[in-house]
């Protein structure tokens, strides 16, 4: 499918071959996040690991600092005393085998699961339908967690997942355009920091082998990356 007119009039505007600081490629996306409605702002990087091996695969969590500008939907599996304080965190969708029974049956309205340990059997058993959309929990990232009022406080207030593809890329939400310059700049960093600490031993030669920063309806900016 072709690029829309705004994309490619866009694409014009700015040297598409020019890597450009982390401020610079930032404003220029915000600029060019000419939408009407507020564009989420991404940063793709390609990282020099193979994801096939188990010991290069990369996939955590981050905490921006200003905030993901989302409004977080999260499902909580838990029962009894867990439940009630997934609740009372602001959880949308809460329960133990009917929350299962309702997500088996397509009930995917929320963009985190949060589950206590001992629902991972139940939640083990939705794998096709949590899986394909990256929302089955998991310890690496703390969404299996007995803390679940913390781990709802945390997603509400701009904690994401992140994990490499099986092109070793990484996409990473880091904000709205209509975030103002330093802010998108502190989420920005905090991102390439976390990446950077959770770069394998066994990674060899550049990590960072491209770093594109882009809006939901506009063109991706080249970006200085590190070694």
């Amino acid at each position: 499918m072709g690029k829309g007119k705004r994309y490619e009039n866009a694409s014009k505007r700015y040297d598409r071959e020019r890597a450009h600081s982390f401020e610079e490629a930032i404003d220029l996306v915000k600029s060019l996040a000419t939408a009407k409605f507020d564009e989420t702002v991404e940063l793709v990087t390609r990282l020099g690991i193979d994801p096939r091996k188990t010991d290069e695969m990369v996939r955590g969590t981050v905490s921006l600092p200003s905030g993901s500008g989302k409004d977080v939907r999260i499902a909580v599996f838990a029962q009894g005393e867990a439940a009630a304080a997934a609740r009372e965190a602001g959880a949308e969708f809460v329960g133990s085998d009917d929350l299962a029974a309702e997500v088996e049956g397509g009930m995917l309205d929320f963009d985190v699961a949060i589950a206590t340990p001992d629902m991972m059997p139940t939640v083990g058993k939705l794998g096709r339908s949590l899986g394909p959309r990256g929302l089955m929990p998991n310890p690496k990232t703390g969404t299996v967690t007995t803390d679940v009022a913390k781990a709802v406080a945390d997603f509400k207030g701009g904690k994401v997942e992140y994990r490499a593809d099986r092109n070793a890329n990484v996409h990473v939400p880091i904000g709205k355009a209509s975030f103002d310059a330093p802010a998108l700049v502190a989420n920005l960093n905090a991102v390439v920091e976390e990446l950077e600490r959770a770069k394998p031993a066994s990674a060899k030669g550049r990590y960072f082998r491209k770093m594109t920063l882009s809006s939901t309806m506009g063109p991706g900016v080249l970006m200085e990356g590190k070694s």
